[in-house]
């Protein structure tokens, strides 16, 4: 039986730059699929106020529509609430017996101050996409000798970037599906 990527996030928009990576992990892990699991809010950035999940949660679903191996859980964010992965991971477990968790490097250098990352462990595979770009940890946490490191591109698109281009008038084309890109101008999001 083959596993399930579990890919969490804001994805406040959703952006090339997530489906680009995100699919290459799931051709290089052989996966059954992907689950993007958008959050209600971050353990990690309880300051900030993300765009309604009604609004994440259809860009995402445009965002994946075309694609076969990608699905968006509503799991979260119907949880409302912190949303914990151990938590969600333990829901999607019932499910799915083979799980992969995959994260960015960034959220490697800082897995020891997730919520139960032990346990998190116990339930999955830990999956980190590394750029080449990213800088390489100089005192490194026991949770580096568990992950499995993929090399990504470094595609340099990010939500905050998108959202400050809409705010100022500017094109977000080519960094996030034409779907999207419309679902964003329709909803006037970000303005």
């Amino acid at each position: 039986m083959k596993a399930v990527g579990i890919f969490g996030g804001s994805f406040d928009p959703i952006h090339l730059g997530h489906l680009i990576t995100t699919r290459l992990v799931y051709e290089k892990r052989n996966l059954d699929k992907v689950i993007f699991v958008p959050n209600n809010i971050s353990p990690l950035k309880t300051d900030l106020t993300p765009t309604s999940s009604l609004h994440r949660m259809n860009m995402l679903k445009l965002a994946v529509e075309s694609f076969p191996y990608f699905e968006v859980s509503d799991y979260e964010i119907n949880k409302s609430g912190v949303s914990y992965t151990y938590d969600t991971l333990l829901e999607l477990k019932k499910s799915y017996p083979k799980l992969e968790l995959i994260i960015g490097y960034d959220n490697l250098l800082v897995f020891d101050k997730w919520h139960l990352p032990e346990k998190i462990l116990e339930l999955v595979t830990l999956v980190v996409m590394k750029r080449s770009t990213d800088i390489e940890a100089e005192t490194k946490s026991k949770f580096f000798d568990t992950a499995t490191i993929i090399n990504t591109p470094t595609i340099e698109i990010s939500a905050t970037e998108i959202r400050k281009r809409v705010k100022e008038g500017l094109s977000i084309e080519y960094l996030v599906p034409k779907s999207v890109k419309e679902y964003i101008s329709q909803n006037g999001l970000y303005k």
